[in-house]
């Protein structure tokens, strides 16, 4: 209500103003001087009015930007006692001062919401200014972790861990690394990360410390017992074949001693039997050699080989294990020249495994069939296959069945079909796999 009063009291003072020098401008004009006599008083004192106006809410905008500037929002400016045309100003006034109370007082929660959830996590958390390193905030994990009670300047952790100080100076924003930290008693793993900020003109760097010693060891630990499961998986797969042969070479050997003139062509027999045992055997340590360093592989021992050849080494080395399984093994080329480019030991491996696992997947039907396959495809991609006839796989099972450690066998470490894969990729090719539950499953691997 006061506001109109106060709106209508300016403009009557404006009217006022613009009629008395109307008057007196024509007075003047007329010659009439002895009226200004009268009229020239209330001119002054509309102006007097005015002037005295406009000092006062200068004067109030003054005491309001004073309280602004030291941030005392609590003060309270007097409307109801004041004069009339500073009502209006000085609710003005108190309304942004209740605001602004609103805000400081948000503020301040979500700071001291901040601070306390900075205070209860396990992460160290140091920012520090990046023109001059001064510390603006360190929270208390940090100083347990490192067993600084305090840090004035990012360089002063250079005095007592200058590796760790080199690391976090020279770690850039949105970068993480590895860092070791080195205490009195003992030396750590950490975890850092990086961030950067500016605000008020100023830049500021913040680091996050994790401690990853523990989870480091842990993973080290489980990364040594899969290597091993691993190693175990694959010797086991070529000696059992070797094994066998041995077994078979063993059995026509003495029959070649009771019987010579029976067994004309054993020795020949027996000298491949020996070749093939010889040489799965400097393939098995080859393969041996080349795993342990397997992420450190660059470049293979690629070779220009005939696909008729590897399937017949293969041939050669599973047939005892074949036969005495009853499983038919069925070799389909019809490209006797197909050739491929890849590293012999490492392919075999792969070959090895598949046909393992075929084997054990043909093992319960009445006639077990793996077949085996190469061809050049359509997409000029050559493409070595192995089929059987088995139990086949449900598709939550084929969607898995790369993936490191995951096996749909009791005793299975479910880390060849993983194996194979990887060496696939070393030879940029890749592997495939089709399956149907109750019919059967097909790998198809790409070169």
């Amino acid at each position: 209500m006061f506001y109109k009063r106060f709106e209508w009291r300016i403009i009557f003072q404006v009217l006022l103003l613009f009629i008395t020098l109307a008057v007196s401008s024509y007075l003047l004009v007329k010659g009439y001087y002895v009226y200004m006599v009268v009229i020239a008083p209330l001119i002054i004192y509309i102006i007097a009015e005015m002037y005295r106006f406009q000092r006062k809410a200068h004067a109030e905008l003054d005491q309001f930007v004073e309280s602004v500037h030291y941030r005392d929002f609590s003060r309270y400016f007097d409307v109801k006692h004041a004069p009339l045309e500073l009502q209006p100003l000085r609710k003005g006034f108190n309304e942004i001062n209740s605001t602004f109370k609103v805000m400081s007082k948000e503020k301040e929660t979500q700071f001291q919401y901040l601070q306390k959830i900075l205070e209860l996590v396990d992460t160290g958390i140091l920012s520090y200014r990046e023109h001059n390193g001064e510390v603006v905030w360190m929270n208390e994990s940090l100083k347990r972790m490192l067993h600084l009670p305090y840090l004035k300047t990012v360089h002063s952790l250079a005095r007592r861990d200058n590796e760790l100080y080199r690391q976090v100076t020279l770690l850039k924003p949105g970068d993480t690394t590895i860092a070791t930290a080195h205490t009195e008693k003992n030396s750590f793993k950490l975890f850092l990360s990086a961030t950067a900020f500016q605000t008020d003109g100023s830049k500021f760097k913040l680091i996050a410390f994790q401690n990853v010693s523990e989870a480091l060891d842990e993973t080290e630990s489980k990364a040594w017992q899969k290597l091993l499961s691993v190693m175990t998986h694959e010797i086991m797969n070529s000696i059992a074949p070797i094994s066998s042969l041995a077994e078979t070479l063993k059995y026509r050997l003495q029959q070649f001693a009771e019987r010579p003139e029976l067994e004309s062509g054993s020795m020949d027999d027996l000298e491949l039997g020996i070749d093939t045992i010889k040489r799965r055997s400097e393939g098995l340590l080859k393969f041996a050699e080349t795993y342990r360093n397997l992420n450190k592989i660059t470049t293979l021992n690629l070779k220009n080989i005939y696909v008729r050849d590897l399937f017949e080494n293969l041939h050669h080395l599973m047939q005892p294990t074949l036969d005495q399984k009853n499983i038919e093994l069925e070799i389909v080329l019809k490209d006797p020249d197909l050739q491929l480019e890849a590293d012999t030991n490492l392919l075999e491996q792969v070959l090895i495994n598949l046909v393992v696992n075929a084997m054990e997947a043909v093992k319960e039907r009445q006639e077990p069939r793996i077949i085996l396959s190469a061809y050049y495809a359509n997409n000029h991609r050559t493409v070595i296959k192995v089929a059987d006839n088995g139990t086949g796989m449900p598709e939550e099972v084929v969607d898995k069945i790369f993936i490191p450690f995951f096996s749909t066998k009791k005793s299975g470490s479910g880390i060849g079909l993983s194996l194979c894969k990887q060496i696939m990729m070393l030879h940029k090719g890749n592997i495939q796999v089709q399956s149907v539950e109750g019919q059967g499953t097909a790998f198809m691997m790409q070169f």
